[in-house]
């Protein structure tokens, strides 16, 4: 698989992560008292959050993506449904 795909998947895979926890935890915790909703969907996010930021980092080590478009698709990872854009972003660039 090469870097723009994994970077792509990442991607999708982070953005659905913060949704659940924007979405689904946040409301858990604050609406119904399940604050572990938040220590789990949180931690999850992070990891995940962790391993797109590792496959940028590798996309332009590799020059699989110019500099800035790598950094377009981390400052769109800390929006809600920015992953809909960083994913056009990087499916734009895989037939290059």
């Amino acid at each position: 698989m090469n870097e723009r795909r994994t970077l792509r998947i990442a991607s999708i895979v982070e953005g659905a992560s913060l949704l659940i926890l924007l979405l689904v935890a946040m409301p858990l915790k604050y609406a119904l008292g399940y604050p572990v909703a938040v220590r789990i969907a949180g931690s999850v996010h992070g990891v995940l959050f962790l391993a797109m930021l590792s496959a940028a980092f590798r996309a332009a080590l590799e020059r699989a993506l110019s500099g800035r478009a790598v950094l377009r698709v981390v400052a769109l990872s800390v929006v809600p449904f920015g992953f809909v854009v960083a994913d056009r972003i990087l499916r734009g660039r895989e037939g290059a």
